[in-house]
């Protein structure tokens, strides 16, 4: 790899690297970084990207929300934690959280709440509780969903 990036050079690689998937602002600019650009250069570059429509943080946002929703079945509070991780303003992370309807998300919750459920092989009930709960809380679900869903699955 050389070392040294025109900035013609630096935006045609750029635009690949943005082509492949969605990036957020804040990724671009660590690539642009690791091509050893300058910050003007960097600024330049970011500006042509969003106006050629390489670069667009709402769209960013939106395919992050339904792809760790649908695939890794995230909840709202991690999505919410990660896309603030990565600096992505609170308009986007409304709108990204609209990708997932009320029914899709509660209809996943309920599947991985199941499954969780029946996989735990704990004897001690307050044990298997703990350890359910904190599953789901790691997945970034609302933790009124899983104490609702507790007493339900205790129940049966």
């Amino acid at each position: 790899m050389k070392e040294v990036f025109s900035i013609k050079e630096a935006i045609k690689k750029i635009e690949h690297y943005c082509a492949y998937q969605e990036r957020c602002h804040d990724e671009v600019v660590q690539k642009l970084r690791t091509m050893k650009m300058d910050t003007d250069e960097i600024d330049t570059i970011i500006v042509k990207l969003i106006q050629d429509n390489f670069l667009n943080e709402s769209r960013f946002a939106c395919s992050f929300a339904r792809g760790k929703h649908r695939i890794k079945f995230w909840g709202k509070n991690r999505i919410v934690n990660e896309l603030k991780f990565r600096n992505i303003g609170q308009y986007n992370i409304n709108l990204a959280l609209k990708e997932i309807s009320n029914e899709e998300y509660l209809d996943t919750f309920e599947k991985i709440a199941t499954r969780n459920w029946d996989s735990i092989k704990e004897t001690n009930l307050q044990k298997k509780r703990k350890k359910f709960c904190d599953y789901l809380l790691r997945k970034g679900f609302e933790s009124n969903l899983i104490y609702e869903k507790v007493k339900e699955l205790e129940a049966q």
